[in-house]
């Protein structure tokens, strides 16, 4: 690891932490030459499939994004971070070990579907009345009674 100081190659690793949620691994280095010390984080570099839309666009899968629909979704639920959190995960598990370059936003869209489900019944017609654009009445209707049953 190069130095940000001083831009000398050698550098001491002094202590490793990985952090508390184990996602990153946390070093404090120190420099031979100009002997200063700084942090560096190593992180996994993982890549999500590239998103393709209903209109045939391909866009970068966003975290950001993922995280917005559910949350809106589950906005005034007794559902706790944790929760959203752990299905989040999931969400982005399943699209990373599915072994594709693209996914149909529509897939992404039926894990959502399908994780909202099982935390909250009302966030999941929520969301699916957006998802689904039903067209009449009827639709939205047999959708609520088959989250009843």
């Amino acid at each position: 690891m190069k130095c940000p100081f001083c831009s000398h190659s050698e550098t001491q690793v002094m202590e490793t932490r990985v952090a508390e949620d184990g996602d990153f691994i946390r070093r404090r280095r120190h420099c031979a030459s100009c002997e200063k010390r700084f942090t560096t984080y190593e992180r996994a570099d993982v890549s999500f499939p590239v998103v393709v839309k209903k209109d045939g666009r391909r866009i970068e899968f966003e975290h950001a994004k993922l995280v917005a629909s559910m949350k809106l979704a589950l906005r005034k639920r007794p559902v706790s971070i944790e929760q959203v959190d752990g299905a989040i995960e999931r969400i982005e598990e399943k699209l990373l070990t599915l072994g594709v370059r693209e996914v149909p936003s529509t897939r992404i869209g039926e894990l959502v579907m399908r994780e909202l489900k099982k935390l909250d019944k009302v966030a999941y017609v929520r969301f699916a009345s957006v998802y689904r654009s039903f067209e009449d009445i009827d639709e939205f209707k047999t959708l609520v009674d088959a989250v009843r049953r």
